[in-house]
């Protein structure tokens, strides 16, 4: 179980390094064209990266441990 979720933590902090750099250029893009400009913050892309992470290990690690504790004859069964 700690491969899949060391391999599932990888992806989403792949995921977040390519988006973040993208967001930001966007973003600020975007923002420049208002006349009251606002700068974007770091720790913005860091609470999204943090509730990312939160919310995919919680998810994930359910899910194994139900198809850990599920009887394999039910789910030969049921195909």
């Amino acid at each position: 179980m700690e491969f899949a979720l060391e391999r599932l933590l990888l992806l989403v902090l792949t995921a977040f390094g390519i988006a973040t750099p993208t967001a930001w250029y966007f973003l600020n893009d975007w923002l420049q064209h208002y006349q009251y400009r606002t700068e974007i913050s770091w720790w913005i892309f860091a609470a999204a990266g943090t509730g990312a992470v939160t919310i995919t290990l919680p998810t994930v690690s359910f899910q194994s441990i139900k198809a850990a504790l599920i009887n394999p004859v039910k789910s030969l069964r049921s195909e």
